[in-house]
């Protein structure tokens, strides 16, 4: 069973950074995300021993305090399957924040779980399945853009079966 660990990111569609960002790459064929922002701590591809993976979720997460990150980059990457990702993201991961992530990916290695993708701290914004849009292209456009840095505060979290139920929230505290 393929789950994942989120955290969401409370951006608006229409917030005035984005609406430029669409703005700019109108002529490229981007499936926009319109809402459901979020950080993908984890996203396990084979979830074994799902009590267990659920014990470490309240190990880490009962406990843990909000997370303030500045988000000051506009970016594209092409993920594994080739598909090129629009995303808002930092140029500084809080240390509490990635320390928080890597314990609970190890823990949930050592369940048996597979989680095949490293940790990468973005927000997708949009996506671009068809080949013909070059990767530079995208880039230079996403560059033009004035973008001015933003702090959040990100406090919800949510473990849920890939495209199905909630396994576990929490509101961090």
């Amino acid at each position: 069973m393929k789950t994942y660990l989120e955290i969401k990111v409370p951006i608006c569609y229409g917030a005035p950074w984005f609406s430029e960002l669409r703005k700019a790459l109108k002529n490229m064929p981007v499936l926009w995300q319109k809402s459901f922002y979020h950080i993908t701590l984890a996203f396990i591809d084979d979830t074994q021993n799902l009590p267990d993976v659920e014990t470490i979720m309240h190990k880490y997460l009962d406990h843990a305090h909000p997370i303030n990150i500045t988000f000051d980059k506009l970016d594209v990457f092409t993920a594994g399957n080739g598909m090129q990702i629009v995303h808002l993201g930092t140029n500084n991961i809080p240390e509490g924040f990635k320390t928080l992530v890597d314990n609970i990916r190890h823990d949930i290695g050592r369940t048996y779980s597979s989680i095949q993708s490293d940790f990468k701290l973005h927000v997708t914004l949009g996506r671009i399945t068809e080949a013909e849009a070059s990767i530079d292209d995208v880039g230079f456009l996403i560059d033009e853009i004035d973008f001015m840095p933003f702090t959040l505060t990100l406090n919800e979290v949510e473990y849920r079966v890939f495209r199905g139920r909630s396994i576990f929230k929490s509101t961090l505290k």
